[in-house]
């Protein structure tokens, strides 16, 4: 066949298949290549490039934007073989980050081209009172994850946040708080995250979406409503320069360490060499140095490319870049401790508090020293995620012989706080220790709330440095409490300290029963014990 009957031929053939790959029906030697790719929202700011790569390279690139938590059945071979186009009918994907498909898909994902076409770690935007306030209580200035955290537990600050079950944003943005809260500074593991410890990061939390753009929108939108962004620094930058705002936002990068996004570009199709071909010209195109500069004064990220000098803020160092979980079962762990944003009722912990005779001295002192750095003046990293928060409502019951006081707030501010401290440095011992009887008083009030506010998670924290010697005994107490509903038993556990000379077999028994755990105080001190539980109930 002749060389123009041959093009002819080819030019029919594949204008019979339904969009795309291949067409030459020029007569010449050019030819053109348009691959369909599933891109995140994110990735729309670099359309402007979007024709420049097409005219040097003949390859087209079709964007379909959606949602990241779209992507990941998308992103699985409609064969289920690894081979072949995505489930979508895409032959690339090109995404904020593909971690998650990832750790569900890992078989598929192993057999993926992946190239990391710009960077972008997840940082805080604040207002600029904001930041001056955070900065002046922070030796050095340098602000951490932790005391962002500790600053939305006061209410200082008030945060927007992409829902992290749909965006990579938001969920890259959890991890670094969650990776900050463990301390261990490596990869999340099950056991960091099966106890919460962001309780009062996400009290702070009073926007979210399911995009980003959404999210940024509903920023400027509604200014009185939050003060503080956590997103991309690239978000942050855009935002910035674009004159919606008032005042710029001062991006804050956490000194503790950030989770970065790299913007992969996947090949999701392996077994056609004509697209493979095509894939290799756009990576090769990306990875330029002049592009990569393009890339960052377009979409104000950082390149990947180290020989390419960067500009402006992002020559900003990002420090510790965190570890993203390698296990599946912790990111779903942390999204489901996370809860949903929008529906989200504050705590509810009753403080059961011993004020026998044997409380009296230096175990009181330790006991208010502990509600005191509950308070805020545990200054250490646990101890800021750990302190009481906004929105939380607090019981505390003194007893001794009987229930001597009962004390309910709910935080707003330090007034409400020293509520509760008088209450514990209240003087008014009794002359006996009833234990169970104390415990039963707890879950009178605990299914009272449970029947009043089903969707508020309650605790018992039950503090005795001595044996029960008054009132009902265990057996009593295991009586009543099977008798109350099944709600109530499912919703509400108990977190016994071991203090002093209490039984600490008792205790425990009480904790399996409840569905909680004994911690043990007599290594430690109170403070410790409570903040234990303060991560772990």
């Amino acid at each position: 066949m002749r060389r123009g009957r041959w093009v002819l031929a080819l030019c029919l053939t594949l204008t019979l298949t339904v969009t795309v790959t291949v067409t030459a029906c020029s007569g010449d030697d050019d030819e053109k290549t348009t691959l369909r790719v599933l891109a995140g929202p994110d990735l729309a700011v670099l359309e402007p490039l979007l024709d420049e790569l097409r005219d040097e390279t003949g390859v087209e690139l079709d964007m379909d934007y959606r949602a990241d938590a779209d992507t990941g059945d998308d992103l699985v071979p409609a064969t289920g073989t690894g081979a072949g186009k995505g489930g979508g009918g895409h032959d690339l994907a090109w995404l904020s980050t593909d971690r998650s498909f990832r750790l569900r898909h890992k078989d598929t994902a192993q057999r993926l081209l992946r190239t990391p076409t710009m960077l972008s770690p997840v940082v805080v935007g604040l207002r600029p009172d904001v930041a001056r306030e955070l900065r002046a209580n922070v030796p050095g200035g340098r602000l951490s994850w932790a005391d962002i955290a500790d600053a939305a537990a006061t209410g200082t600050v008030r945060f927007g946040m992409a829902d992290p079950r749909q965006t990579g944003s938001g969920l890259a943005a959890l991890v670094g708080v969650a990776t900050a809260a463990a301390g261990t500074g490596g990869a999340l593991r099950e056991n960091d995250v099966s106890c919460d410890r962001l309780r009062g990061f996400r009290s702070g939390q009073k926007l979210t979406a399911d995009s980003t753009r959404d999210l940024l929108d509903d920023f400027v939108d509604h200014p009185g409503t939050a003060n503080a962004l956590i997103t991309y620094e690239s978000d942050l930058l855009a935002l910035n320069s674009g004159g919606r705002l008032k005042e710029k936002l001062e991006i804050v990068r956490p000194e503790d360490g950030m989770v970065l996004a790299d913007f992969p570009l996947l090949l999701l199709d392996q077994d056609d060499p004509d697209r493979r071909a095509a894939y290799d010209k756009v990576v090769e195109w990306l990875q330029r140095d002049s592009v990569q500069e393009k890339i960052m004064r377009t979409a104000l990220r950082r390149p990947v490319s180290p020989s390419v000098r960067r500009d402006g803020q992002l020559r900003a160092p990002v420090g510790n870049a965190l570890f993203f979980p390698d296990q599946l079962t912790v990111v779903e762990r942390l999204l489901d401790d996370y809860g949903v944003p929008r529906r989200r009722v504050p705590d509810q912990v009753i403080f059961l508090l011993d004020f026998s005779g044997s409380m009296r001295g230096e175990r009181m002192k330790a006991l208010r020293e502990a509600f005191a750095d509950l308070s805020g003046a545990d200054s250490s990293a646990t101890g800021k995620f750990a302190r009481f928060y906004q929105g939380e409502r607090l019981t505390v019951v003194r007893f001794g012989g009987r229930v001597l006081e009962e004390r309910t707030v709910t935080v707003g501010g330090q007034k409400d706080l020293k509520t509760l401290a008088d209450v514990v440095a209240r003087g008014g011992y009794g002359d006996a220790t009833a234990v169970w009887t104390a415990l039963d008083h707890g879950y009178r009030t605990a299914s009272t709330v449970v029947a009043d506010d089903p969707e508020r998670a309650v605790s018992i924290v039950l503090m005795t440095d001595g044996e029960n010697n008054s009132g009902i005994a265990y057996e009593e107490f295991v009586r009543r409490y099977e008798a109350r509903s099944a709600e109530t038993r499912a919703a509400v556990h108990t977190y016994p300290v071991h203090f002093g000379e209490a039984d600490a077999g008792a205790l425990r028994r009480a904790a399996t029963k409840t569905g909680g755990r004994m911690v043990d105080a007599r290594g430690s001190s109170l403070s410790e014990a409570f903040k234990e539980i303060r991560g772990c109930r």
